[in-house]
């Protein structure tokens, strides 16, 4: 069976963490959905580039999660968390997954 890749599974924690949140409206429950999708990505990140390499990218997992909320102010909530999403997942792809 094939692995999903780090990249999908960050981009999935962020979309759907938000997702979650908002649905359910109960915060707690998307950050359940956002921990668990970036401890996923960081034991990926971890086994395709390394310790070093999966520490920045769980630094720059956290850093979308962060930014989407003041870019929300001006874009929009959905906006926001689509295009950190896609930041996330272009940079997890470029340095991890493009590797294997």
């Amino acid at each position: 069976m094939a692995k999903v890749p780090s990249s999908v599974v960050a981009a999935s924690g962020l979309v759907g963490g938000y997702g979650v949140a908002r649905w359910t409206r109960r915060r707690e429950l998307g950050g359940v959905v956002l921990a668990v999708a970036g401890a996923a990505a960081a034991r990926q990140w971890r086994e395709r580039a390394g310790g070093a390499t999966a520490g920045a990218l769980s630094a720059a997992y956290v850093a979308a999660f962060a930014g989407s909320h003041p870019l929300a102010k001006k874009v929009g909530a959905w906006p926001a968390v689509f295009g950190v999403a896609g930041v996330m997942a272009l940079t997890s792809w470029a340095v991890a997954d493009r590797r294997g």
